[in-house]
């Protein structure tokens, strides 16, 4: 009776209140401190899982002995890694879209020395010890040399440098076959399946054909998973298949910065297979902005290339001023969610401290095939 009566009691009732009060504030505490414009139009409770893609991070060639070893925009990553770490629910995967570090170097020593050093910033970031899986993506500044041309020491420093987070990598195609490769490619394009969701990751400068995918390969693979029904398909690699539009730069490009610039036929057929098997979206970086488009058909293009390098310069310039990373969210009634948070680049310098700027939601929007 008298457990009965404490039970009861006003004292009780009041203490379980301010326990709860108390884990509910520790609780918020532990949340990323993102301040979002808009209101959530999903829950944590609606997500199956997501991921999130960034890329190109390296600095410009005149930082490079302020950021060495790792040729980073330490900032920005360290940050990256520590918001995508409170991220609730917590990524299934981190794809780092490319250019990571300076590279553009013939000296396979120098590149393997920026790589360790990127490496030594995540592995002592809380994001390497949370639930989400690390997958670093090829991009040009990694595998180029200083002609811009792809060779295999790099491809070979890459593979040995992030051999520990290339666990889903090896059914990719190998030197020659129908797409003619000059150099082994299975752990740099390759496929893999989780939950449902066929993801192809994609190397977009191979040795001897710089600016394209193995396009036969990449079909074959597409229409494999659509035959074992993959409810949803992902192609993720550096270059996008088309580049961010030139008239939209100040001043406009003369060229396309896209796949489709040195071989616009193998770039069509690419996209063409993303297209048939209702490949929800190619998300890519390279050109230094986020954007989300359909260039042909009802495959979206998402451009991630706002990760910490200097931004291109464009015309609506500060509609697009802000470093960030972009999740896309599978929710469980099989929609598609993307979600970009950026964060306004600071005016003492792109390398400078970014407390002060706050990470807010930029943009936001269902991707669901034929949505």
């Amino acid at each position: 009776m008298k457990i009965q009566r404490l039970l009861n009691s006003s004292l009780f009732r009041f203490i379980v209140f301010a326990i709860a009060s108390c884990s509910l504030i520790v609780l918020l505490t532990n949340q990323p401190v993102f301040s979002k414009n808009d209101e959530s139009v999903f829950s944590d409770k609606d997500v199956d899982f997501s991921f999130v893609v960034v890329g190109c991070n390296r600095v410009d060639k005149a930082d490079i002995a302020k950021t060495s070893p790792s040729t980073a925009n330490i900032e920005q990553l360290k940050r990256t890694f520590k918001e995508v770490s409170e991220l609730s629910p917590p990524p299934k995967f981190l794809f780092f879209a490319g250019d990571l570090v300076m590279g553009y170097t013939s000296d396979v020593k120098t590149l393997e020395s920026q790589l360790k050093g990127w490496r030594d910033l995540y592995e002592n970031s809380p994001l390497a010890s949370s639930k989400t899986t690390l997958i670093p993506i090829t991009g040009n500044h990694e595998t180029q040399n200083e002609k811009k041309a792809s060779y295999e020491g790099a491809e070979k420093a890459w593979l040995k440098v992030m051999a520990p987070y290339l666990k889903y990598a090896g059914n990719g195609p190998h030197a020659g076959g129908k797409d003619n490769l000059k150099t082994d490619q299975s752990k740099l394009t390759y496929s893999f399946d989780y939950k449902g969701t066929h993801f192809v990751v994609l190397n977009t400068d191979p040795v001897g054909r710089d600016w394209s995918v193995p396009k036969e390969w990449i079909a074959k693979d597409l229409a494999t998973a659509k035959s074992r029904f993959a409810k949803h398909i992902f192609a993720i690699g550096h270059k996008p298949a088309y580049a961010y539009p030139n008239n939209l730069y100040s001043q406009p490009e003369d060229k396309e910065d896209g796949l489709g610039r040195l071989y616009p036929e193998d770039r069509d057929q690419f996209w063409t297979s993303l297209v048939a098997n209702k490949a929800e979206a190619m998300l890519a970086a390279h050109n230094h902005v986020y954007s989300r488009a359909k260039p042909k058909g009802n495959t979206w293009q998402i451009i991630a290339g706002n990760g910490g390098s200097k931004l291109d310069k464009l015309i609506d310039q500060s509609k697009n001023n802000a470093f960030g990373f972009t999740v896309i969210s599978v929710m469980k009634d099989n929609h598609i969610m993307v979600t970009s948070y950026g964060r306004d680049v600071p005016k003492e310098g792109y390398l400078a401290p970014s407390e002060k700027y706050p990470t807010t939601i930029r943009d936001r929007g269902d991707i669901t095939w034929n949505n």
